[in-house]
């Protein structure tokens, strides 16, 4: 059973979430803040994390930038009031795989919690698929529908790695350091230069597209 963990300080749309979790399968750990939430990560494994963004003690932005500090891979869907631009860029730089605003449908959350989860099991298998196209690592390779294209490298790592989060926003400076490594010599132009590349390559794809946030960075979106 797919065990999530809601971190809410509001005791009504903390119980609302964990009720249609629960009738819908999944185990569910409820606390009230983001340290409780890293308290519970100690001692128990999550496949999933709800989280708020202003809670008590220690916050949902926070909370996610310390948990991917410390390694933790554990897709996060944010729950926030806040709906400006500004808001849901710092939710995405801080590491969140999703975003909704309140007032929440729940069946719409729950068909995110689906495809987060979905998400993280081809990101263990290695293998991510966006629409009818296919990128599996072990072989940089992407397979269309029609042909199959093996990329160099880094111009597949990239991809990769942008694919697996689709609509989230990466940085140059976060490419930059997990692709070519904290040591590298190379400036985040080269970033540009590969996405150039990707772009001309899968410009007639129709499953994906590379969109550059200006002033920030990139992003894969599905049409």
């Amino acid at each position: 059973m797919l065990n999530v963990l809601i971190a809410e300080d509001d005791s009504e749309l903390r119980r609302l979430f964990a009720h249609v979790l629960l009738k819908n399968g999944y185990k569910v750990k409820e606390v009230s803040n983001g340290k409780a939430a890293l308290d519970a990560m100690e001692t128990d494994s999550f496949d999933l994390i709800i989280s708020d963004v202003m809670m008590p003690v220690l916050d949902g932005y926070e909370l996610v930038r310390l948990l991917r500090e410390s390694g933790y891979c554990t897709p996060v869907l944010m729950i926030t009031a806040k709906d400006s631009f500004d808001d849901l860029r710092q939710g995405f730089l801080s590491g969140t795989d999703d975003y909704m605003v309140k007032p929440v449908n729940v069946n719409e959350m729950l068909l995110r919690v689906r495809a987060l989860l979905r998400r993280a099991r081809m990101v263990s298998e290695r293998r991510q698929e966006i629409g009818q196209t296919v990128l599996e690592y072990d072989g940089f390779t992407v397979f269309d529908g029609k042909k199959t294209t093996v990329l160099p490298q880094k111009e597949f790592l990239l991809l990769y790695k942008m694919a697996s989060f689709p609509g989230r926003i990466f940085t140059r400076q976060q490419l930059m350091d997990d692709i070519w490594g904290y040591d590298s010599e190379s400036d985040t132009h080269t970033v540009d230069v590969h996405i150039g590349r990707l772009r001309e390559r899968f410009q007639d794809n129709p499953d994906f597209k590379i969109v550059t946030i200006r002033g920030v960075g990139y992003k894969v979106t599905r049409p």
